[in-house]
């Protein structure tokens, strides 16, 4: 098994709309599938165990992965792959299931959504990129278009909840600029290195599956295939579009598409679920739609300056 190099490969190109919409529209597949996590966890799954199904997402992917490319880190990149993998996939999923516990869905959603605005402070501060008003401004309405769509008006705010549904945007956040910063050894695939975190994240949260949940549950059919959807899509093929999107766009534009992740998890319980979105939700929609829209354009030549 080969063990790749530890320069980072250095981002490509934009190479103009042409070329930046076909990726932007890939990467946006990986939030959206995560989307499909809510109704899949609640509808076809064990109740009870939702660490083990993060666990089960994140191990067998990477392993799978690993099989594929037969290509393990080297040198510094032992402890880099473990450093993302823990933020991207460990401690992200731990803290959001303690936040799901702890908050009504549409409290937690509204706290995940935060996560553009601390990417765009981080920019800043990792990546050295200026202050930019128009990412900032975008991505509040994107935060609040979510909260629209998901708050309630009988939501409920604990303070261990919130805590941990702001850490799980901040990791996420951290995560993805820092895999930004570093970028990816040159021998290693987007498969490769999207392997590496799975199993680096996945190693994580095992103990706490013990610890939290004890026994795994039964596993029926609809059980396998929740398990199957969430480990081969929303594990494999998400993170491999995802960890090649936030090499070949700008961290901000990235960041922002998380926000299709709630809204797609509302549009199917409103479809599956026959859970009704009204007047103030459908504008919520529209709102966090145009911060994702706007979060993949360059702000105006006045912002800049």
């Amino acid at each position: 098994m080969r063990t790749a190099a530890a320069q980072p490969v250095s981002p490509p190109a934009a190479g103009g709309v042409a070329g930046v919409l076909p990726r932007t529209l890939l990467t946006a597949l990986a939030p959206a599938s995560w989307g499909t996590s809510y109704i899949v966890v609640t509808e076809m799954l064990p109740p009870g165990h939702p660490v083990f199904a993060a666990v089960l997402r994140a191990l067998p992917a990477g392993l799978i992965a690993l099989a594929f490319t037969r290509v393990l880190p080297s040198g510094v990149w032992w402890l880099k792959a473990a450093v993302l993998g823990i933020l991207n996939i460990g401690i992200l999923n731990a803290l959001i299931f303690v936040a799901a516990e702890r908050l009504p869905g549409g409290v937690a959603g509204t706290l995940a959504a935060a996560q553009p605005l601390v990417v765009a402070v981080l920019a800043v501060l990792v990546l050295r990129e200026p202050p930019s008003g128009w990412r900032l401004a975008w991505g509040a309405a994107g935060m609040a278009g979510v909260g629209l769509v998901v708050l309630g008006p009988a939501a409920v705010f604990d303070v261990v909840g919130v805590l941990a549904g702001l850490g799980a945007a901040s990791s996420m956040a951290l995560g993805i600029t820092l895999t930004k910063r570093w970028g990816r050894p040159p021998e290693a695939s987007p498969t490769a290195f999207a392997g590496w975190q799975l199993i680096a994240g996945g190693l994580f949260l095992l103990p706490i599956t013990a610890l939290t949940e004890g026994a795994p549950p039964a596993v029926d059919g609809t059980a396998a295939l929740g398990y199957l959807w969430l480990g081969l899509v929303g594990g494999l093929m998400a993170y491999v579009l995802w960890f090649r999107g936030i090499a070949a766009l700008p961290v901000t534009s990235v960041a922002v598409l998380v926000l299709l992740s709630p809204l797609v998890a509302a549009t199917l319980g409103a479809v599956i679920l026959g859970q009704t979105l009204g007047a103030v939700q459908l504008a919520g929609f529209a709102l966090a739609l145009a911060a994702i829209v706007a979060g993949q354009l360059p702000a105006p030549a006045r912002t800049r300056r």
